[in-house]
């Protein structure tokens, strides 16, 4: 009798998120840089190939930015989403909001989305990372970059020290992007 209780309680939870098609990882909502609307992870990025990265202004991989745009502009055309999200967990984020809007949008001309800064590693990280951690390992410095297949699962995460240009996450990439929604 127990099982069967916890076997109904399984399923009755697990209905919401088996009746809207949403992957786990793109349950929830995250706040936009600059206008602060919400962000329905799934209904913007549900069945397309995504690449998440954390981010930080004033860390020593911001260049980075230049080359995750150039990817997103290469592949976006083929169905690419890029998730920018900004944190302060290492240490190296801007004290405001308009300081990290600044840094993305004017001084690295980022045009993917980019959220509010948030919590990506531990108890109080965001649940988008709290799931890209269980699926593959949690951030280890900023920049860390995670490809994401069309049906929400992680297919490959790569540290900071990975270049937007490098071959392997150009090839995870390009898998996301052929993976069947």
């Amino acid at each position: 009798m127990r099982r069967l209780a916890l076997s109904l309680f399984l399923l009755v939870t697990a209905l919401p998120a088996l009746a809207d098609g949403c992957p786990e990882v793109l349950q929830g909502t995250l706040p936009m840089l600059r206008d602060k609307s919400q962000i329905d992870l799934c209904e913007r990025f549900a069945g397309k190939p995504l690449v998440v990265v954390n981010t930080a202004s004033y860390c020593g991989f911001a260049p980075q930015f230049d080359g995750l745009e150039a990817l997103y502009k290469n592949y976006k055309e083929q169905g690419l989403e890029m998730l920018g999200v900004p944190s302060n967990d290492f240490k190296q984020e801007a004290s405001n909001s308009a300081e990290t809007a600044k840094v993305c949008y004017k001084n690295y001309g980022v045009t993917f989305t980019m959220t509010e800064p948030q919590v990506v590693r531990g108890d109080k990280a965001t649940h988008l990372f709290k799931v890209l951690a269980a699926q593959s390992s949690s951030p280890k410095w900023n920049f860390y970059k995670y490809v994401v297949d069309r049906q929400g699962k992680v297919i490959a995460n790569f540290s900071s020290l990975t270049k937007p240009d490098d071959p392997d996450l150009i090839a995870a990439i390009e898998k996301a992007i052929a993976s069947k929604p």
